[in-house]
């Protein structure tokens, strides 16, 4: 059995390769939480070249020392930058076989098995991650898409906890999810990570009923915070404080998962103070759009798909 596994391997990583010239247009084998066929996101033609040509620097990495966890995580990363969904999470599953107690196979596996809709399987791999991370020391994890200062600011700790919380929240186990998030927040000690498992974090506990729990969890968001990539969770925030009003919020939402994010954040607002249809036509805006990978995207798709 053991030969037959390079063998799969290697047929993994050929048709990972192969696929450089697919078109973004194709079908991706991806059915949304509403049944809706999903085709691969558009990307920029100078953006998709510069990612493709990483992925060919990953591959050659990993095949120059495919004993190397870190070659394979990297040529797993890269496939899904490019949307490569199915292909990222076959290299993970390669990866957990040949490095079973490595943390990071899971934890990676575990997130895109998210983006594909797969939910339970991605639940039950991210709780594999942390319990492998149990009482062990943490570890910045670098950025493949680098923010505009190119410092990182999560760890593969604050990363399993954070996606496996938004596992739990889009199954709408919000007591599990606010727990899971806490434990997002605590781990890293730097704004752009208070801001985006705070967000989460305060949405779970109004949902769970913990009003006051969530009210604290607002004391530290303050206009002025160092932060780097996650300006839309802020702004967010200090929506939920009363220091933004929702149509300031959805008038700086950009286009793409930046503004997927806001718009998601703001129907959840409405949503618990009472507002279901402002709720509904704020998911039916985000599904509107294409950028179905993002977070925000997929939130709207669970509310949208509980509700059917």
């Amino acid at each position: 059995m053991r030969r037959i596994i390079p063998v799969l391997s290697a047929v993994v990583f050929l048709v990972t390769v192969t696929a450089v010239v697919r078109s973004e247009t194709q079908p991706v084998g991806i059915t949304s939480l509403l049944g809706k066929p999903l085709t691969a996101p558009a990307i920029a033609p100078e953006a998709r070249a510069r990612m493709e040509s990483q992925l060919v620097t990953a591959r050659l990495a990993w095949e120059k020392n495919p004993a190397d966890p870190d070659a394979l995580i990297w040529m797993g990363r890269r496939a899904a930058y490019l949307g490569r969904y199915r292909e990222a999470i076959a290299i993970f599953t390669d990866g957990i076989t040949r490095h079973p107690g490595d943390a990071r196979m899971y934890r990676h596996r575990g997130h895109r098995h998210l983006t594909v809709r797969e939910i339970d399987r991605g639940i039950a791999d991210l709780e594999k991650a942390a319990a492998l991370i149990a009482g062990r020391s943490d570890q910045v994890e670098p950025d493949g898409q680098p923010n505009a200062r190119n410092i990182p600011t999560s760890t593969l700790h604050s990363n399993t906890y954070y996606h496996l919380a938004l596992g739990y929240y889009l199954k709408g186990d919000f007591d599990r999810a606010a727990e899971t998030w806490i434990k997002a927040r605590d781990v890293v000690r730097n704004a752009d990570n208070l801001v985006a498992a705070s967000h989460w974090l305060y949405l779970s506990l109004r949902r769970a009923g913990r009003t006051a729990d969530a009210a604290a969890v607002l004391t530290p968001i303050l206009p002025v915070l160092e932060v780097i990539e996650n300006g839309s969770y802020h702004q967010l925030l200090l929506m939920y404080k009363g220091e933004k009003t929702p149509e300031d919020v959805l008038k700086a939402a950009p286009e793409g998962s930046g503004g997927s994010a806001m718009r998601y954040g703001v129907s959840a607002w409405h949503l618990i103070n009472g507002r279901r249809r402002d709720a509904e036509s704020l998911w039916a805006s985000i599904l509107s759009g294409e950028d179905w990978p993002s977070f925000g995207y997929l939130a709207a798709e669970a509310e949208v798909a509980a509700r059917r």
